[in-house]
């Protein structure tokens, strides 16, 4: 069993819980189905599930012990339990307990588009440095920030938080637990602009929460490109924060010079220090600018910039953002499918198809993209859809699926020799590429999560029955 994290004593203080039995728990888990032994299983009740249903089989899969506030005649009779009142309430109370006793630096990130990237980025950039601890996936909301605070190692140095939201006050909530300091915000985007009657201001002024749980002379790492930048500079003033800025913008204090992709980037910038070039293992122009902003995290916590900038040429694109696999067409030859199927917004999609620009097909294969409805963008979807078409034609792209209610808007907005194919659905779409693709092609898939692009690539992934996770340039 891995180091302590939480003894039965420990976690009842700091939920105000009652333990039964003596236990001692090395994780902190929240799904039974990815149960490792010695967690502690929360059994969180939401509305279209309830954790208490699988305590046993949590327990069978080797928790130590199960947090509830409900017993069920279904649990071991001699089950080891945390009681408390509401289990999602306790949960926050752990991670908060987490927090206060860390001796960590802890680093915040938020941001319309690539959190979850950066994230991963200034992982690699802290653990030059010391013993880094960073949330999985895309844990970012009221439930997986405390979760991942919870389950920090008690001999962390540096932690990275993730915080998400789609309405205003909810990284307020976030940052009052984490309490960086260091606090980053990627760039501002229409993403959920449904859900904000002032458009992009109320985007950039909820992610500008993030600076309100800085410490006292914390540091605001901001994108210097993005729009209203304005209201993110003058809230950290407000908070009295230390102001690092980044971009390709002239006044950004990490300025990006130049940048060639290829199996690895080269990135070549302007720093407060100087001059510095690196390698960067994720493809795209919108990538290196933010490892520019993870840089100036980094320094932020006294890393030196080329030490932090080190750790970032291993890295490889996520699943779902921006992974690249060579698949093997079942008549030969193969297909080069670059993954962005998590979520998208205006923003991502034209990063997205930057990559695509940037993707040299084989012989006689064509750049493709596949895109899905992006959602929650209110009553601009169709002027945002539409508007894609730009960076459509930019990017070189010959042949254009899509799919959704949106996307129409998209198809007739761009010349007819590029609009291949539109379905109501994304399993609808698929039957309809495969029999278009050919070898060499390059394959783009963007959109966003409701639109349920994950049935174009399972169908890519299941041309010849496997997967070849090939990495290509």
């Amino acid at each position: 069993m891995s180091a302590s994290l939480w003894t039965a004593a420990e976690a009842a203080e700091a939920t105000g819980g009652r333990a039964t039995g003596t236990w001692s728990a090395s994780g902190v888990a929240i799904d039974s189905r990815t149960i490792e032994p010695g967690d502690l299983f929360i059994a969180i009740e939401g509305p279209n599930f309830d954790g208490h249903d699988f305590v046993g089989k949590a327990l069978e899969a080797g928790a130590v012990a199960a947090l509830v506030h409900r017993r069920s005649a279904d649990f071991p009779r001699d089950a080891p339990l945390l009681e408390v009142q509401d289990t999602l309430k306790a949960l926050g109370a752990l991670g908060e307990a987490a927090r206060k006793r860390t001796q960590a630096r802890c680093l915040g990130i938020t941001g319309s588009v690539g959190k979850t990237s950066s994230k991963e980025m200034l992982r690699a950039a802290l653990a030059t440095a010391g013993r880094t601890y960073a949330s999985v996936a895309s844990f970012n909301n009221h439930w997986g920030v405390p979760l991942s605070l919870a389950r920090m190692p008690l001999d962390a140095q540096f932690g990275v938080f993730e915080m998400g939201m789609n309405h205003a006050g909810e990284i307020r909530e976030l940052v009052a637990i984490v309490r960086p300091e260091v606090a980053l915000i990627t760039q501002i985007a229409p993403a959920h602009i449904a859900f904000f009657p002032d458009g992009l201001d109320g985007i950039a002024a909820a992610k500008a929460e993030i600076f309100e749980g800085l410490q006292a002379g914390g540091t605001a790492v901001i994108n210097a490109d993005a729009p209203r930048a304005a209201i993110l500079l003058k809230k950290a003033k407000q908070q009295g924060a230390r102001i690092v800025t980044f971009g390709a913008a002239e006044e950004a204090d990490y300025r990006l010079l130049k940048h060639e992709d290829g199996i690895t980037s080269r990135v070549s910038a302007a720093l407060p220090s100087g001059s510095l070039t690196f390698s960067l293992g994720l493809p795209g122009r919108h990538m290196a600018l933010n490892a520019l902003g993870v840089i100036a995290a980094a320094v932020a916590v006294d890393i030196d910039p080329a030490v932090a900038a080190s750790g970032l040429e291993s890295l490889r694109p996520l699943r779902g953002r921006g992974a690249r696999r060579q698949i093997d067409l079942p008549d030969g030859g193969t297909i080069t499918l670059i993954d962005e199927g998590y979520n998208a917004n205006p923003t991502s999609v034209a990063a997205a198809l930057g990559l695509l620009a940037a993707c040299r097909p084989g012989d006689g294969g064509r750049r493709i993209a596949v895109l899905g409805d992006m959602l929650e963008l209110g009553e601009a979807a169709g002027a945002m859809h539409a508007g894609l078409s730009e960076a459509v034609i930019s990017a070189g792209t010959d042949l254009l699926f899509t799919c959704g209610t949106e996307m129409q808007a998209l198809q007739e907005a761009l010349p007819s020799a590029i609009r291949a194919a539109h379905r109501a659905t994304s399993a609808e779409l698929a039957p309809v590429l495969l029999d278009t693709l050919q070898p060499g092609d390059a394959v783009l898939v963007k959109g966003s999560l409701g639109s349920k692009m994950a049935n174009i690539i399972a169908a890519l992934e299941g041309l010849a029955g496997t997967e070849s996770d090939r990495r290509t340039g």
